[in-house]
């Protein structure tokens, strides 16, 4: 496939900018909503416009129980355990340090794609190495030494943790079982059944009583739904159909730069020599991965099943297209 050039580049520094700013609208988001009801009403009103859209332009929905399953449990697995965690925790959390945390995906996929019986089973020193490398930047986002993490507030750190685990775990699990739907359906179906859990769990915690839509709530909420959700990801659809899959997913690498510079110029968030060292160590440890599997796949010719590990989504962002081996 081509390189980045002509619209497939604009369509990149698209969902680079948006994706990378939606940590900084999930921020101002849940300072005035509470964080579920705010993340699973913003994903419901994303999916019924997609799938509305979808089907008006002749998709159809999926016709076997199977596929409708499928969605809805990877709808659940990156939505509901991976984005409203993002949202929860961001009351914790700086939105520039989220988005460093998020990143962690890549290692949580390395690790997922690994024990999972039907990946590549290939967890080497390389990527144990990369996965260790991961965990020190992780470690110095909260912490420096041991008694400063006993001291630190946690539930942002953690939080984090378990939405890049569940993203990564949902987005394996997508790998295993292709579905026959098209993406931007598939892509709806999820939105949907994710944003409905969502919804369902602030309504549980009684979210309604602290529901005061304020015109930064509101706006928070079109900012997502138009740029995070359908502009950006018709935007990454646009260049994975132009351009390779490896080069579009370095979009992940270029949005906690963005979120962090978003953040300490719009809400002065504080950007120490520690939270940069942090970000050079995730960011070195997923490119070391990626690079250990290029190098694998270079020795084997490929991977068993056709497929890459994915350069890691943006949990605040719509859930990635999965590309079919057979395609």
């Amino acid at each position: 496939m081509a390189g980045l050039r002509g619209k497939a580049l604009v369509a990149y520094l698209v969902v680079c900018v948006f994706w990378g700013s939606t940590y900084l609208a999930i921020k101002v988001g849940v300072g005035e909503l509470p964080p579920f009801l705010f993340a699973g009403l913003r994903f419901l009103a994303a999916g019924v416009l997609l799938l509305a859209v979808a089907l008006a332009l002749g998709d159809r929905l999926p016709r076997r129980v199977a596929d409708w399953r499928t969605q809805a449990i990877v709808g659940v697995l990156l939505l509901s355990g991976g984005n409203a965690f993002v949202v929860w925790a961001e009351q914790y959390t700086s939105s520039g340090v989220a988005s460093i945390f998020v990143v962690t995906v890549a290692l949580w996929m390395a690790f997922f794609d690994a024990i999972i019986p039907g990946g590549s089973g290939d967890l080497n020193w390389r990527v144990v190495t990369g996965l260790l490398i991961g965990f020190l930047g992780t470690a110095l986002l909260i912490g420096a030494s041991p008694a400063e993490i006993l001291h630190a507030d946690l539930r942002g750190p953690i939080a984090l943790t378990a939405a890049s685990a569940s993203w990564s775990l949902g987005s394996v699990y997508g790998k295993r079982h292709p579905t026959e739907t098209s993406p931007f359906v598939g892509a709806a179906i999820q939105m949907i059944a994710g944003g409905s859990t969502i919804a369902l769990v602030g309504s549980g915690l009684g979210e309604w009583g602290a529901w005061h839509l304020t015109p930064k709530g509101l706006g928070a909420i079109a900012y997502l739904v138009v740029f995070g959700s359908i502009l950006g990801y018709s935007a990454y659809t646009y260049a994975l159909r132009h351009a390779s899959p490896t080069i579009v997913g370095t979009y992940a690498y270029v949005n906690p730069v963005i979120a962090v510079l978003l953040g300490w110029l719009l809400l002065h968030e504080p950007v120490s020599a520690r939270t940069l060292a942090a970000m050079a160590l995730t960011l070195g440890a997923v490119v070391w991965i990626q690079l250990s599997h290029r190098l694998a796949d270079r020795r084997t010719g490929g991977r068993a099943d056709g497929q890459t590990i994915a350069a890691p989504p943006s949990p605040s962002a719509s859930p990635p297209v999965r590309q079919s081996t057979s395609s």
